[in-house]
């Protein structure tokens, strides 16, 4: 193929014999959805050895415009930069991080006293998707455990978040950090057993105010199974609605098996799977408009 390409779509040049200075024409034509999903490609094809491209191209996807015009999220940028190769250079990685402060802005914001508690015992170190063979995501359920709890931060600086194991994990997470950041310093945290519980008689200790809470686990709380069918969770949010009556408890099941830590009520909603619909699905949620159905929202995971 001559060095000037065709004026086709991307998917139909990929199978063809390019030379690198082609797949750096490419690199100049993707849309910033295909740019972000190649980079490995790109890497393969020795495109980035050029320094005043890779340059380019990480201008691209750290430009806040067009960041906000894709509709990324957060997790299809923590995907990517997980997924990255080591042929990929440094200052295209910076430019992903970048890229995840701008894609917060497509986050819906929660107002009031939040608290995010993130599981990070050791069970949460299993990958996102469960294992499949040939397609086991890279991703933990711990890192995204802390990105949602990172996410939050950023978009309501005041939260607090409360990281739990068999106990909750005293860990000081600043908003002005990047997510990336936030997100990796608490998954760098745990290995204990798991106790869901933890986080809300904290809470009731402390007799604090709380309108929405949100936990993210795996679910596997073999802590505090109460002998009497209800799980300990669940009492606790009991006692904390007796003095917070307007709070509303959201669980995110990571790797959802058919069991939760507390019944589906109108002011509970479990979520079982993640994407970046999730914060959609829980601003929806705090602002009423599910009703007041007692219902389960299911979000398969995404592997991108």
């Amino acid at each position: 193929m001559g060095a000037a390409l065709p004026d086709v779509p991307f998917l139909l040049l990929t199978n063809a014999p390019l030379s690198r200075e082609q797949w750096a024409q490419l690199a100049q034509r993707m849309s910033w959805q295909t740019l972000r999903m190649n980079l490995n490609t790109l890497a393969r094809h020795n495109v980035f050895e050029n320094a005043t491209l890779a340059a380019s191209v990480a201008q691209r996807l750290a430009d806040r415009a067009q960041v906000r015009q894709s509709w990324v999220y957060p997790y299809q940028l923590l995907s990517a930069w997980s997924n990255l190769q080591s042929g990929v250079p440094q200052v295209i990685r910076e430019a992903l991080a970048q890229a995840m402060e701008y894609a917060l802005e497509n986050i819906p914001p929660f107002r009031g006293n939040v608290v995010v508690c993130p599981d990070v015992s050791g069970s949460m170190k299993s990958s996102i998707t469960g294992y499949r063979k040939g397609a086991t995501s890279k991703i933990r359920c711990v890192d995204v455990a802390g990105l949602i709890a990172a996410a939050v931060l950023r978009n309501h600086p005041q939260a607090r978040v409360l990281p739990f194991e068999c106990d909750v994990v005293d860990v000081r997470l600043d908003a002005r950090q990047s997510v990336m950041h936030n997100a990796q310093k608490l998954a760098a945290v745990g290995g204990g057993g798991t106790n869901c519980s933890a986080p809300l008689r904290r809470l009731l200790n402390e007799r604090a105010r709380v309108d929405l809470v949100i936990m993210v686990s795996d679910n596997e709380s073999w802590v505090d199974k109460s002998r009497h069918g209800s799980t300990a969770t669940m009492e606790c949010w009991i006692e904390l609605k007796k003095r917070n009556p307007q709070a509303r408890l959201v669980c995110i099941d990571l790797l959802p098996y058919g069991t939760t830590q507390a019944a589906e009520r109108s002011d509970i909603l479990n979520v079982g799977g993640f994407s970046d619909e999730v914060f959609t699905v829980i601003d929806n949620f705090v602002n009423g408009r599910y009703g007041s159905a007692h219902w389960l929202e299911e979000i398969e995971a995404v592997t991108l």
